[in-house]
């Protein structure tokens, strides 16, 4: 009876669309504050070994930002058409499906671990990191890049149970995996117990046997409990079929998210020229963004199995209430915390670093840029139901244009005129901007999609 019933309530084409919001966004929420754990646990820690030690991490972020965001914009493609296909109840199909998508998360990580290594020492000296740093930074990269194997198939693998309405089993896999994360951080980095000393390349073991977690469970979901991953000798012509679905939407996600750490890039190397301790800094800022943004966040993936069920599904007004209900409610949640983060920003800063000028940077960053999350997160939503609604050029043009149309301008002209904080007005200002193309392109698209596609519509009074 419980069984049937959580399956019903994975249905997502029926019921209240506030209340399958507010029941897929509180266990997302989980998830994202697990992973966001993981960051600020090891910056945490290794701030505790030095500001060197922290500047040298926060010149890894930019290029563990990378992979994971190329890894989740091919998992969007992957959530959104199995939450199509699921919506559209096709059983054998979608177990094709996420068969298909497992094999391609094992192409990925193969040519990701191989990319990683030819790429990050001249990706380090691009962000101009100091000659000092490189073997901080690149013992952390040498242990954490073979552990991709451990991030790839569970963010795939999540982006599929998610795709099935439940987004509370990823949500505590990776809460469990952050605790192991938190509970090794120091026994490695310091060299508790039995464990030896090992520094910075103690935070990137733990989080490589944290990361083991999320493959694990995710990997006994599929194949045990949902019982849709079967492994199973298929034909690369229909393999193909089902890649070309995914690519469809994951190569152009996947290059519109490649954006953020690109960003991050581009901001660290402006901010380097002020000194370590303002890397330092702007990292640990970096890292408590995702915390600021974690409801946002959560909304951003959870909008994708929504709507996407129900555009396969064919009930048009849901998605576009889906939509407007999402940036209603991070336009509020964001508003309230700029409020906190003006007046806590210094204090929680303090948490990771003593030094006066790592806790200035941050501080600053976080006082003006916070002022835009509101905005970002319309930016990030859009960018969404772009994909979702098989517009994910419109995405890539979205922040595609925040970045290099609007940022990098303001940026080389606020560094000019007004320095450190010029470049972070310049962030602010451009998220607004990127904001509005997002509303306008997503507008335009639900609209098109709806007339296109008008003869298909149900009755959407049943559910």
């Amino acid at each position: 009876m419980n069984k049937d019933l959580s399956r019903k309530n994975r249905d997502l084409t029926q019921g209240d669309i506030k209340g399958h919001l507010i029941r897929l966004t509180l266990p997302m929420i989980l998830g994202i504050l697990g992973l966001t754990i993981f960051n600020l646990v090891d910056t945490f820690f290794v701030g505790r070994l030095g500001t060197d030690e922290l500047a040298a991490l926060s010149f890894t972020f930019p290029i563990v930002l990378t992979f994971h965001s190329l890894t989740l914009g091919v998992s969007t493609g992957v959530t959104a058409v199995v939450s199509k296909v699921a919506g559209s109840k096709q059983p054998e199909k979608l177990k094709a499906l996420v068969f298909d998508s497992m094999v391609i998360a094992f192409i990925m990580v193969t040519i990701f671990i191989l990319i990683g290594f030819l790429v990050m020492k001249p990706a380090l000296v691009l962000m101009k990191a100091e000659e000092n740093l490189m073997p901080i930074i690149l013992t952390y990269l040498y242990i954490w890049l073979p552990g991709l194997i451990f991030v790839v198939f569970p963010m795939v693998g999540n982006g599929i149970i998610r795709a099935l309405g439940d987004s509370r089993t990823p949500g505590l896999v990776m809460i469990i995996a952050a605790t192991v994360n938190a509970v090794l951080d120091p026994m490695f980095i310091f060299g508790i117990g039995p464990f030896p000393e090992l520094g910075v390349a103690g935070a990137a073991i733990a989080t490589v046997i944290g990361r083991f977690v999320t493959f694990t469970v995710a990997l006994y979901v599929l194949v045990k409990r949902e019982k849709v991953l079967r492994f199973h000798k298929r034909k690369i012509r229909d393999m193909a079929a089902n890649w070309k679905e995914i690519f469809i939407v994951g190569v152009p996600a996947a290059l519109s998210r490649i954006i953020l750490p690109l960003g991050t890039g581009i901001i660290t190397g402006m901010v380097a020229a002020y000194g370590v301790s303002a890397v330092a800094g702007f990292g640990v800022a970096a890292k408590l963004e995702n915390f600021i943004l974690l409801i946002t966040n959560a909304l951003a993936a959870i909008i994708v199995p929504l709507a996407g069920q129900n555009i396969g599904a064919r009930y048009f007004g849901r998605v576009r209430e889906i939509y407007r209900k999402s940036n209603l409610t991070t336009i509020i949640v964001q508003g309230v915390l700029f409020v906190l983060v003006m007046f806590l920003a210094p204090v929680i800063s303090r948490i990771f670093s003593k030094d006066a000028e790592v806790i200035r940077v941050s501080a600053l960053y976080l006082r003006i840029v916070a002022a835009a999350y509101g905005l970002k997160g319309m930016l990030m939503l859009g960018a969404s139901m772009l994909n979702v609604l098989r517009k994910p050029l419109f995405s890539a043009f979205a922040n595609l244009s925040q970045m290099f149309v609007f940022f990098i301008p303001l940026a080389y002209l606020g560094n000019r005129l007004m320095g450190l904080p010029g470049i972070f007005i310049a962030l602010a200002i451009s998220l607004g901007m990127g904001a509005a193309v997002a509303w306008k392109l997503t507008d335009f698209s639900i609209k098109k999609f709806e007339i296109k596609h008008a003869g298909d519509s149900i009755d959407e009074t049943a559910g």
